[in-house]
């Protein structure tokens, strides 16, 4: 695969992205049972996007992988005659990538991962989440169809840790690609670092949205309907959610209201119902530890201002949006990644106390700074420890490098950074 003609993996690629659009009609409603997701994200994001990925890494199989370096003068040495010496620095394929998903967007995460590595001349094995592995298995077939040579694409599936433990320590795997929870990604970062494996890692967020003083009503509005998507997307199985907002004391109590008043206007239920906006969680386990986290908060003395009981829905694993204020920065609610339609309002009265809240915890994947002064917001931007900073959006550009800072992640792909990130540089130097 690695010694096929770009022109022929872009043309793969592209049928894959074909493929996907023409099974849809059997994709969605599988992903939709797996994951929980309502009717309307699965899809509308879910096989869509998978398919955008295919097609956007079909032009970067054909992006130049060769970076000219301008010839230097060179003395003669003991090594060897000087002369004027020619360079460049090549992209190469780093060779077998083991590619372990998460739960929330299996087709999604897994084609992120897997189309800039096929681009790239990879070969990938891929470890679905065991809450959803089914779609993922689907692909095989669609990428075998699409004309891609046996072996090129795997998926091995368990129910626990063990397959995923063997493909990491496994001596014919020289890249692991990982998404999921931090403390998960340290034992597979321990593990490849023993046979110095590249990794790439996308873990945890507690995204910080920080309202700043100076919004008008206009931008305190758009700060409440992005907050509100930590319970409106995906009930807030987001890494990237804003989940933590930090709000100037004159405007707390507002953004307070605004959001207790979102949060209760949001239809909880069936998730096949095309009126539902908060389906369930993935999995009861996963509903237990939010609903801990909550009742952690109320101990804690925070103030629950909407939701923090259990719906009274079968089947499924309900957390309403809740809205948790009055929060300290040392509280645990505060400090952890829930992955669940949370949010938790903490005040602050002035800028470098935001970003030293804001900058608190382990995690630094993806802040937002709302303010009527884009320019104010883009200085304050350079003081947070996150790799992604939203300015008055929660919108993505899907050019951007994608990654984390601390406990967040190493690495970054998305864009033509995933072709970096699934690449060895290698330099070629002769005499002109």
């Amino acid at each position: 695969w690695s010694r096929t003609d770009p022109r022929e993996r872009a043309a793969v690629l592209d049928r894959i992205a074909d493929l996907l659009a023409e099974h849809g009609g059997d994709l969605v409603p599988l992903l939709q049972a797996e994951t929980g997701a309502t009717m309307r994200l699965a899809s509308t994001m879910q096989v869509p996007t998978a398919a955008d990925r295919f097609r956007r890494y079909a032009r970067g199989a054909l992006e130049p992988d060769v970076v000219p370096l301008a010839p230097q003068p060179v003395k003669a040495s003991a090594l060897a005659p000087g002369g004027l010496i020619g360079a460049a620095a090549v992209r190469r394929p780093v060779g077998v990538i083991g590619c372990i998903t998460s739960y929330n967007f299996p087709i999604v995460n897994l084609a992120g991962k897997a189309a800039p590595a096929l681009a790239m001349g990879n070969t990938v094995v891929a470890k679905p989440a065991p809450q959803d592995p089914l779609a993922c298995l689907e692909l095989g077939p669609i990428l075998k169809e699409a004309g891609l040579p046996d072996g090129a694409f795997n998926v091995v599936t368990g129910s626990g840790a063990a397959a995923g433990e063997e493909l990491v320590s496994h001596p014919d795997v020289d890249m692991v690609s990982f998404t999921g929870s931090t403390a998960v990604g340290k034992k597979i970062a321990e593990s490849a670092g023993r046979s110095m494996k590249r990794t790439l890692m996308e873990l945890g967020g507690k995204g910080a949205a920080i309202v700043l003083g100076d919004a008008d009503d206009k931008t305190v509005a758009s700060a409440i309907k992005a907050v509100g998507s930590v319970w409106s997307f995906h009930s807030g199985q987001i890494c990237t959610a804003p989940t933590r907002v930090l709000v100037h004391r004159s405007l707390y109590e507002k953004v307070v209201a605004g959001l207790k008043h979102y949060a209760e206007a949001l239809t909880i239920g069936d998730p096949v119902d095309n009126s539902t906006i908060v389906g369930p969680l993935i999995s009861a386990a996963q509903r237990d530890r939010v609903e801990a986290y909550i009742a952690g908060a109320r101990e804690q003395g925070a103030r629950i201002v909407a939701g923090g009981a259990r719906p009274d829905l079968k089947p499924g694993f309900y957390v309403p949006p809740t809205l948790i204020a009055d929060a300290t920065p040392d509280m645990t609610v505060a400090r952890e990644e829930l992955f669940g339609p949370v949010v938790v309002a903490m005040a602050f009265d002035d800028e470098d106390e935001a970003v030293r809240i804001a900058n608190g915890t382990s995690y630094g994947l993806y802040d937002y700074v709302f303010s009527s002064d884009a320019g104010h917001a883009w200085a304050l931007a350079a003081r947070l420890r996150s790799g992604n900073v939203g300015i008055n959006t929660v919108q993505r550009h899907p050019e951007t490098p994608f990654g984390g800072f601390k406990d967040s992640g190493v690495g970054r792909d998305g864009g033509s950074f995933g072709l970096h990130a699934y690449s060895e540089l290698q330099s070629v130097v002769w005499p002109s």
